[in-house]
């Protein structure tokens, strides 16, 4: 369908222009990072050239970044290799409730194969974790903590900097995912005092197939994938540098042009709520407004189903997202909006809205006139069949 408008960018975001020209480069000139020859060299020359321009990015070492394939793999890998490698300290895991399944799950996983114990902490009405409630929680065996840096969902901005302080006066380890956040705020962390950060390049204009897991060094991991000792020793595998080069590329330009990004898509989001809201009965919106992913909408429409608004938007011509992406086939009700105290029928007309560098004010504009009506008609076809 021509003209068709993307709220979605929170699922993943096209590829800038000069991140398709780095990685159609990348593609002709094909070499193995671990190879000696001269191709091989030059691929080896690219990979840390991204690893750089990824380090700058988040105020880290070049040396601390480590590329995996997604933020799944980034987040699995610091839940298992942190628990592994700190054995001593105990088996006790914390996790917030509204975390992507990549960690809630994996922390499921760590308590089935390694024995391990998970506590999870509860958040408030706008999702944002107690840093009492944290502190309660923490004991001597506490290895690590996880909790999201932004909820991809909701939109909230955890106090990571307060919350890794209170975890580290117990001598335990914080790693936060920081998927949803890279790109869209500053990210220093130097600033954010954590331990290990994951994010990916498909957040913030980059190729899909491309992430990292950021280590703080002197944290002691244990390897995601034994091998050829790529990646420090730490994930073997030959590295896709076309995917990563377009990684590198996308940070660069993420922290060139990172404040004015902010400001823009903040605007626009904003023209999009206050239209929203202004036109069309009984919508709430989730998550705090004031500490809030600058991009990032999230609504709860009465009387519809989200199921029939992500369909009824896409017949009409806009892309929009369905709680977390990677969980949407799901077909339930978000796990997030549960933990923040939504009932399952508060919570059954939820959208994530979400802009991007690539929108427009007149997509914002045609938005605006076709959600309303398109949320009108079903809600016509939801009375009608209650009726029946």
């Amino acid at each position: 369908m021509p003209n068709r408008i993307n709220l979605d960018y929170a699922s993943t975001t096209p590829l800038l222009p000069e991140v398709k020209q780095a990685v159609a480069a990348a593609l002709e000139d094909v070499g193995n990072p671990s190879s000696m020859h001269q191709p091989g060299q030059r691929a080896k020359r690219s990979l840390e050239q991204a690893r750089r321009q990824v380090a700058a990015l988040i105020n880290a070492k070049p040396d601390e970044i480590y590329f995996t394939s997604c933020g799944t793999e980034s987040n699995n890998w610091a839940l298992r290799g942190l628990l592994a490698g700190n054995k001593r300290k105990g088996n006790h895991v914390i996790i917030s409730a509204i975390e992507h399944p990549s960690v809630s799950l994996a922390a499921r996983r760590l308590e089935s194969d390694s024995g391990a114990r998970v506590s999870i902490l509860p958040v408030d009405r706008d999702g944002f974790v107690s840093a009492s409630e944290l502190k309660a929680a923490l004991t001597p065996e506490t290895v690590f903590v996880s909790i999201m840096l932004a909820n991809g969902e909701v939109g909230t901005i955890e106090q990571i900097q307060d919350l890794a302080a209170i975890a580290h006066e117990q001598g335990a380890l914080f790693h936060t995912d920081a998927v949803a956040a890279v790109g869209y705020i500053a990210v220093d962390v130097k600033a954010l005092g954590v331990d290990a950060l994951s994010l990916a390049a498909n957040q913030f204009y980059g190729p899909q197939g491309a992430a990292a897991l950021w280590v703080r060094e002197g944290v002691r991991m244990l390897p995601l994938l034994e091998g050829g000792g790529q990646e420090q020793g730490g994930r073997s595998g030959t590295e896709a540098v076309p995917a990563i080069v377009g990684m590198g590329v996308a940070a660069e330009t993420a922290a060139k042009t990172l404040s004015e990004r902010m400001k823009r898509l903040a605007a626009l989001r904003d023209r999009l709520r206050d239209g929203i809201t202004s036109k069309i009965e009984h919508v709430r919106v989730n998550g705090s407004w004031s500490a809030r992913l600058p991009h990032n909408l999230h609504i709860c429409v009465d009387g519809v189903s989200s199921e029939s608004l992500v369909l009824g938007l896409d017949q009409a011509g806009i892309a929009v997202g369905l709680g977390s992406a990677c969980n949407a086939k799901a077909m339930r009700p978000s796990h997030v909006l549960k933990a923040m105290g939504l009932t399952d029928e508060q919570a059954k007309g939820a959208l994530v809205l979400s802009v991007g560098v690539m929108t427009t004010d007149e997509e914002i504009d045609r938005a605006l006139d076709i959600i309303p009506t398109v949320v009108q008609r079903l809600r016509n076809v939801t009375a009608l069949t209650s009726r029946a």
